[in-house]
């Protein structure tokens, strides 16, 4: 079963961070080429305990739908979302968010289990776990970019109206 782990370091206060990484509307923007639509559940706004959301999105020219549910929830410390349904036999995706010298220290660790067994195995290692790797920096590159420029202030706010 592949891990990835990512630690991001944001110069933002962590209430900040934590709220951009469970914000729906963040998301929709750092995966546009994707073409990453919310379309059930929790379609904006920020994403809480036991909400789920259903993605639609097209990856390797394909749309394919993914549904996941938040499980855990510490505000501002952590949160885990895992996958309900979708193309993944599994994923979790544990999100922790740590204050260190007034920056905050963002930590991504994604767990998945490919379907398609010995196959799935074959997808993982030659281009999967990479693509993956590549989503989750992207996503984290826009939560820093909107948390560090003052971004998240409209987006937050206007979410929480």
């Amino acid at each position: 079963m592949p891990e990835i782990k990512i630690k991001t370091i944001i110069n933002a206060k962590r209430l900040i961070v934590f709220d951009l990484s469970r914000s729906i509307d963040l998301h929709k923007i750092s995966t546009e080429h994707t073409n990453e639509t919310a379309i059930d559940g929790k379609t904006e706004g920020l994403i809480e305990l036991g909400e789920f959301v259903t993605w639609r999105a097209k990856h390797f020219g394909i749309y394919q739908h993914l549904t996941s549910k938040i499980t855990k929830y510490d505000r501002p410390n952590s949160f885990t979302d895992e996958m309900v349904k979708g193309a993944f036999k599994s994923f979790k995706h544990d999100h922790y968010f740590k204050e260190v010298n007034g920056r905050t220290e963002m930590i991504d660790l994604f767990t998945y289990e490919s379907p398609l067994g010995i196959l799935g195995n074959i997808a993982d290692s030659l281009f999967l776990e990479n693509y993956i790797k590549r989503l989750l920096i992207k996503r984290n590159d826009t939560i820093k970019l909107y948390a560090e420029s003052g971004k998240w202030e409209e987006l937050l706010t206007s979410t929480q109206k």
